[in-house]
């Protein structure tokens, strides 16, 4: 079964004062991508909103992306219209990273991927580091429908997620922070 690698860089990215997808020249997008194609999914796609078209260039080429038309809803309108392209391509399952989490690579993705041996449709799991639930968060093809239904505003998947004693954490604290990034840099 295949895996897609669904990258969520929809956003305006508001507090950062950009969309995301273009920061530092496109180098978030095109690392992230890098993380989850030498992390081992089969396919990528990226999901893009704002500024669609600038960042469409920016995107490697052999990667799909998909343009969610509602992204100004809030993160789960991205997250929607990336399970619905995996769901669309028979995946066994979809890996759900952020663009602007540029310190999450391919030994993360590779990490979390490999809890569901064995049980890639059905898996559920997501990155933790150092106790805190994070990104990348994997999903087995018998988990999509639900999630792309309950997924509203900015929420993205935590209602789903939250409280399910089948979600696997995957300790990934000694491979990277995680850490997203909502504000530019000081200079």
């Amino acid at each position: 079964m295949s895996v897609v690698g669904v990258l969520l860089a929809a956003g305006a990215g508001t507090r950062y004062g950009s969309p995301k997808a273009l920061a530092h020249d496109g180098s978030w997008l095109r690392g992230a991508v890098t993380a989850l194609r030498a992390g081992g999914c089969d396919q990528v796609v990226v999901v893009l909103g704002a500024a669609a078209e600038q960042a469409r260039a920016l995107v490697p080429e052999g990667v799909e992306v998909v343009v969610a038309a509602d992204w100004q809803s809030g993160m789960a309108a991205s997250l929607r219209a990336g399970l619905r392209a995996a769901r669309e391509r028979d995946a066994g399952a979809a890996l759900v990273q952020l663009v602007d989490t540029p310190d999450v690579g391919a030994d993360v993705v590779a990490r979390v991927l490999g809890v569901a041996a064995g049980s890639l449709d059905t898996a559920l799991a997501r990155a933790s580091f150092h106790g805190a639930p994070r990104h990348p968060v994997l999903f087995g093809r018998h988990h999509l429908g639900a999630v792309i239904d309950t997924a509203t505003g900015d929420a993205g998947a935590r209602d789903f997620l939250r409280g399910r004693p089948d979600v696997v954490l995957v300790e990934c604290g000694d491979l990277a922070t995680g850490a997203d990034h909502d504000t530019p840099e000081p200079a």
